[in-house]
């Protein structure tokens, strides 16, 4: 904060921005500087989305070789360096979105200024946080959290985070999935977006007053990135897609600049305009966070057969034929902010739809697993060639079925996920077990850990059971010695 005296973290957060500019290696060292540089850190909101792709290949990469172990790597001082810069850098580039100073502040100053937090000494992912904005502007208050970000929170579950390892945050509710995420909840937009006029105070009929509504981003980067990149690379294009929504000003009002994410925030002009209408009552209304236009699970099916090779004996140009077509449609959706049954294409594009449809079936019926898991994907998603819903669905699982019968590691891992969420069948916890083993044992990486975590777990609540058993036992036998030594006092 401006009025605030500058703290030794404002001070190692701006060296650490200027060594990474002029290529200058930070005290201790510091892990992936040579990808970072290739994510080109321009400040901008959709460089957050390349660290988030960087994070999650990371993660990917640690489980591969064996060395996902948070506690190893937080010992590591050229991990936590990373961890570091990653947070200062998301904190200046949120904090010029709200065309502020970041200003940080460590675990001594947080509990000085904010006592009410509930701070753990130990937690690394707490122990420091930026404040983007000047919170004295926005409620006349100066003890508030609502300015401040802790940014560590969402990169440590990127990297760390799963089903037993759940990261609480310290201002209450869930860690975002990730730093494009965490960031955009706090946009301008995000925060300040309604603007209630009082009933007896409307403004004259010849002011021009606009409403600013939220925005949400998808949380499909990764696959979104990958799509793009493809895209880049001289795939078969469709025609441009049918747009479905329009933005549109009122003639004093200048409307925010659209990032390559589809990122809209308020102006500068939209501000002062604001500012100067007396009657307006603002009200900070906390984001919501809107579902992603696509399930996880397909999501990450997406990404497992792009990035999961599985040798193939037939089918293959069909495959690929209608893949680079349906590319272009999930390029599309991905960059949606509603529901994939509300995204609207042309007749035109749903013709070019069901003729990479018909492509990718015959791919699956030549025996390509491939076809068939994006087939099934499709008739699950109600989006298929069938058109009845309910015989989409079973058409869909079984195609899943029929392609982890061929020992498909990703056909695999997806028929344990919809046994266990009860994703077109019943849910059935015995069968996601049996699955996930399956998977496990054909050498998917996350599977396999998590089949180590599940049987430490097991272990765990076995050795308690046995150790209650016993105490158990040890109690009753001291209970029957004292009945006897009892019953031969009286009769001596």
């Amino acid at each position: 904060m401006s009025a605030s005296p500058l703290t030794p973290l404002d001070y190692i957060a701006a060296g650490y921005w200027q060594d990474f500019l002029a290529g200058r290696f930070v005290a201790g060292g510091m892990a992936y500087e040579t990808e970072l540089h290739r994510c080109t850190l321009d400040e901008s909101l959709a460089s957050l989305q390349r660290v988030d792709t960087l994070l999650s290949q990371i993660r990917r990469d640690m489980v591969r070789s064996g060395s996902w172990d948070e506690a190893a790597l937080l010992i590591d001082e050229r991990y936590r360096n990373f961890m570091v810069f990653l947070a200062f850098y998301a904190g200046r580039v949120l904090a010029q979105q709200w065309q502020n100073t970041p200003h940080w502040f460590g675990e001594f100053e947080l509990r000085k200024r904010y006592p009410a937090l509930p701070l753990l000494t130990d937690d690394f992912y707490q122990h420091m946080a930026v404040v983007y904005r000047d919170d004295g502007e926005v409620n006349n208050q100066f003890n508030m959290t609502d300015s401040l970000f802790f940014a560590l929170e969402p990169i440590g579950l990127r990297l760390f985070g799963h089903i037993d390892r759940a990261f609480q945050a310290v201002q209450g509710g869930q860690v975002a999935s990730g730093l494009y995420q965490a960031v955009s909840a706090r946009l301008p937009n995000a925060i300040d977006n309604t603007h209630i006029l009082p009933v007896d105070s409307a403004p004259p009929a010849d002011k021009n007053v606009t409403e600013v509504g939220t925005t949400q981003h998808n949380r499909q980067d990764i696959y979104t990135n990958r799509v793009n990149s493809n895209a880049d690379n001289g795939l078969q294009t469709i025609p441009e897609v049918v747009q479905t929504e329009a933005v549109s000003a009122k003639p004093n009002l200048s409307t925010a600049s659209l990032e390559s994410s589809t990122v809209q925030t308020i102006t500068a002009e939209t501000a002062s305009v604001a500012s100067s209408q007396a009657a307006l009552k603002e009200v900070a209304v906390k984001p919501t966070v809107k579902p992603a236009p696509t399930p996880e699970l397909f999501t990450q099916l997406l990404i497992e057969l792009d990035e999961i090779d599985v040798a193939q004996s037939a089918g293959k140009t069909e495959y690929e034929q209608a893949r680079k077509v349906l590319d272009q449609f999930e390029q599309h959706i991905a960059k949606q902010e509603k529901p994939r049954a509300q995204v609207m294409f042309s007749a035109k594009h749903l013709v070019a739809k069901q003729q990479a449809l018909t492509r990718l079936q015959d791919a699956a019926h030549a025996g390509n697993s491939a076809a068939m898991l994006r087939l099934a994907m499709y008739e699950l998603l109600s989006e298929g060639i069938n058109t009845d819903k309910v015989a989409g669905m079973e058409v869909g699982v079984e195609w899943v079925q029929k392609a982890a019968s061929k020992n498909d590691s990703r056909a695999q891992r997806l028929l344990s996920k919809l046994y266990y969420q009860g994703f077109g069948v019943p849910q059935d916890m015995t069968n996601g077990k049996y699955w996930l083993e399956q998977v496990a044992k054909n050498g998917h990486p996350e599977a396999a850990s998590l089949m180590s975590q599940w049987r430490q777990a097991q272990t765990l609540i076995s050795t308690q059971k046995q150790e209650q058993h016993s105490l158990k036992r040890y109690q009753l036998l001291f209970a029957v010695i004292i009945v006897i030594a009892i019953l031969i006092f009286i009769i001596v």
